[in-house]
């Protein structure tokens, strides 16, 4: 048998700011022969998320930077097409984390099959996957969210903020949400129906926008972007309510220091509990979580948009455009 070649994308520069085309490059390497309880996988989807612009950083993290020259990491689908392993025979759909490459070999260890029966398999990146768990963590686990409660989401026609919006509806919260285009702001008014949107691009002061939308005060905010929004969401915020940092994109790119939040003395005051999380670490939660979501989206109750771009070569592509506000809903790209 002829050896495989897989062609993947690997990082030769760390970004100064906004990540470009340059720091990318594509290389091709060859598969060894598989070991025993070895498969052999083909990617057919790969996901782009904005956390992985954290991981270009050199520097101590959560999760380790990538390395210069080595292929990159990312959530993937592929099939198996080759296997000495008894638990994934060939035909398997599998979930990885061995996105930006054509192909890639392993034990089991971090690999979960998928039902291709249950969604389209690129819904394991999705709503089924570790995005939509984002959103149900930070709603039921960190916020704790109860019918009646106001909830803000920023970035909230994104992949995670899209999938927050239409959790906190189902729970019977009222819920405002702010996006950075006209065609957004009506996706999330007549899709995901919810209750109020700001467009942050033509607000010229985002509390008093939220306030006028908000008169009596948000309980919660799910935060995806930082910066001005989490200043906004401060000022907007009931006493006791709940700041779920899910994550901050507008200062991923910073060379210098973000000038907001200036107004973190209210959390004093107002008693607020401002909480990060990571999603890995509520790998318990997915049961629960699948039955929950899983039942939104057989009802139709929940619905999501999806950027694909088409080729391995696009990859790049697609991740800068997460920081470009050039994507509705979640970034993939088939490979």
């Amino acid at each position: 048998m002829q050896p495989i070649t897989s062609e993947q994308i690997v990082l030769v520069s760390r970004p100064e700011g906004v990540p470009a085309l340059n720091n990318f490059k594509i290389v091709t390497a060859e598969i060894e022969p598989l070991q025993a309880g070895e498969f052999l996988v083909k990617n057919q989807w790969m996901s782009v998320d904005p956390y992985m612009r954290g991981r270009m950083k050199a520097g101590d993290s959560y999760v380790p930077p990538f390395q210069l020259n080595a292929p990159l990491e990312g959530g993937c689908i592929g099939e198996v097409i080759e296997t000495n392993h008894d638990n994934f025979p060939v035909g398997s759909m599998v979930l990885g984390n061995n996105g930006w490459r054509e192909y890639w070999k392993s034990t089991g260890d971090g690999v979960q099959k998928v039902d291709p029966e249950v969604a389209p398999v690129r819904t394991y990146l999705g709503a089924l996957g570790m995005t939509g768990l984002t959103a149900w963590v930070g709603l039921n686990r960190i916020a704790q969210v109860r019918p009646g409660t106001t909830v803000f989401v920023s970035a909230a026609s994104g992949a995670v903020g899209a999938i927050a919006c239409q959790i906190a509806k189902a729970k019977g919260c009222h819920v405002i949400g702010s996006a950075g285009s006209r065609e957004k702001v009506q996706w999330l008014l007549e899709k995901a129906k919810v209750d109020a949107v700001l467009n942050y691009k033509e607000a010229s002061n985002l509390s008093s926008e939220l306030h006028a939308l908000a008169p009596q005060g948000i309980d919660t905010y799910f935060d995806n972007v930082g910066g001005d929004h989490l200043e906004a969401a401060i000022d907007a915020m009931n006493d006791f309510g709940c700041c779920i940092e899910c994550g901050m994109i507008s200062t991923y790119n910073l060379t210098d220091a973000s000038p907001a939040p200036r107004n973190l003395f209210k959390v004093i005051g107002k008693r607020i509990r401002i909480q990060g999380f990571i999603v890995r670490d509520h790998a318990a939660d997915q049961p629960e979580f699948l039955k929950e979501v899983g039942a939104l989206i057989q009802s139709g109750k929940l619905v999501w948009q999806e950027s694909i771009y088409e080729g391995l070569a696009q990859a790049s592509t697609a991740f800068i455009g997460l920081f470009e506000g050039k994507n509705n809903g979640k970034a993939l790209v088939r490979i």
